[in-house]
Order: C-alpha cells, then sequence, then structure tokens
C-alpha cells in the first residue's frame, strides 16, 4: 500500500472492503470510524482523569498549608507516592495488582485508567495549589482570623479564590499533559488513538497513520490551553498579578 494512500481511512477493518462512506456506513467499521472511536475514549479518559486530579489535588494542596502537622504529613506522603512512581506502573498496579488484594475493586479499565491518570496528575497539583496558597501574603490569612472566620471559612473566602488565580496558568499545562499522558491507556486494552494509531500502522504506513493521530493530540491539548486562557481572563483581578 501506498505511503499517502488515504483511501485507507474508508476501508473496512476487518475485510478491508473500501465502504460506501468513509464513517459511519451501516455494517462497515472504517479506519476512520476507529480513530474517531479512539479519540472519543482519549478525551473520555482524559477529562474524567482532569476532574479526579482537580478536586484531589486540590484537596491534597490544602492539606499541605493547613497548621496541622498530621494532616500536612499526610498531604506530604500523598504527593510524595503519586508523584515518585512512573504513571505506567501505577496503571499496572491499579490494573493487575488492586483486583487481586481487593476484589470488590475489580472495576472496569477505563475507570482505573482515569483514576491511576488523575491520582498521579493530583500529586503535581496538589504542588500547584500549595504553592499559589503559600505565595499569597501571610497578612490573608490573618485579616479572615481577625474577622472572626474559622480556618475553613478563611481559605473558602480569603485565601482559594485568590490562589487559584494565581496557579490557573499551570493547571493548564497540568491539563494538557493529561491529554498526552492518556496514551499510557492502550496498555490495558483501551481503545484509545494510541492504540488505533498502533493495530492500524500494522496494516499501513507510519506515516499515513500516526500523522493525523498526532494532529487529534495537538488539536485536543490546544483546545484545553485556549480554553483556560478564556478561563483566566474571566477570572483575573485587576491590578493583580499584571491583570488590567
Amino acid at each position: 500500500m501506498a505511503s499517502w494512500d488515504w483511501q485507507l481511512y474508508c476501508t473496512d477493518m476487518v475485510t478491508e472492503e473500501v465502504a460506501p462512506k468513509c464513517f459511519g456506513a451501516p455494517g462497515y467499521e472504517t479506519y476512520l470510524d476507529a480513530m474517531i472511536h479512539g479519540w472519543g475514549w482519549t478525551m473520555f479518559v482524559s477529562v474524567l482523569g482532569l476532574l479526579v486530579a482537580l478536586v484531589a489535588g486540590s484537596l491534597i494542596g490544602i492539606l499541605r498549608t493547613v497548621p496541622n502537622r498530621k494532616l500536612a504529613m499526610f498531604g506530604e506522603a500523598w504527593t510524595e507516592l503519586f508523584r515518585n512512581i512512573p504513571l505506567i506502573v501505577q496503571l499496572f498496579i491499579w490494573y493487575h495488582v488492586i483486583p487481586r488484594l481487593f476484589p470488590i475493586l475489580d472495576l472496569p479499565p477505563s475507570v482505573l485508567v482515569v483514576i491511576a491518570i488523575g491520582l498521579f496528575t493530583s500529586a503535581r497539583i496538589s504542588e500547584q495549589v500549595k504553592a499559589g496558597i503559600l505565595t499569597l501574603p501571610k497578612g490573608q490569612r490573618y485579616a479572615g482570623q481577625a474577622l472572626g472566620l474559622t480556618l475553613p471559612q478563611t481559605y473558602r473566602h480569603v485565601l482559594l479564590p485568590m490562589a487559584f488565580r494565581i496557579v490557573i496558568p499551570p493547571l493548564t499545562s497540568e491539563s494538557m499533559n493529561i491529554v498526552k499522558n492518556s496514551a499510557v491507556a492502550f496498555a490495558v486494552s483501551i481503545p484509545d488513538l494510541a492504540q488505533f494509531a498502533l493495530q492500524a500502522s500494522e496494516q499501513s504506513s507510519f506515516v499515513q497513520i500516526f500523522l493525523p493521530v498526532t494532529l487529534l493530540y495537538f488539536i485536543s491539548a490546544y483546545a484545553i490551553n485556549r480554553l483556560a486562557k478564556v478561563i483566566e481572563w474571566y477570572v483575573r483581578v485587576p491590578g493583580i498579578l499584571g491583570a488590567k
């Protein structure tokens, strides 16, 4: 097959027959069908993994700054554990080890991928949330306490609104990284873009398979980048951190 034979995408993956149309032809699963399906799985894993990472990472980052030694130590231990073990190893632990140790946690592979990516990224997000809170002047916390706010109220109403504005740029990078890290899902048979590329490249040239797949990864990460820029613009505080 020629290196630039783009008709491949209109070909059925099983019968190698050319389908009446490239996408959604009844009774056919073309290479284009499989690639779009894989893109959907990539975004599914990425978005849910990001939600897990934001919730867990924000909570752990906050715990690392509270004036409670045990909670702070727990946050530090969480961060060091999940950021110092390679993502692919964590994925295999969740997929192969955890279900054997705890049969009740025998979850679908897609859920395990979301958990692995989410917890791995939560360690990085906790660092950024912690840095954002510690960047604020100590007077912010003292002012909240002077007004009679409890510690949770001080975090909720005084510290976190400013801290999250500060950490939006690094959170953008982590959000983009999740899209790229989602490629590990192929290792546990999730039919994402990476698995599609590996399977399809066996029947065709690497050029016409990996070029579109690379473009889809780029589009996904770039879309997240643009969305984060819009959010950053809307939540900016005039006169703070260069905002106007």
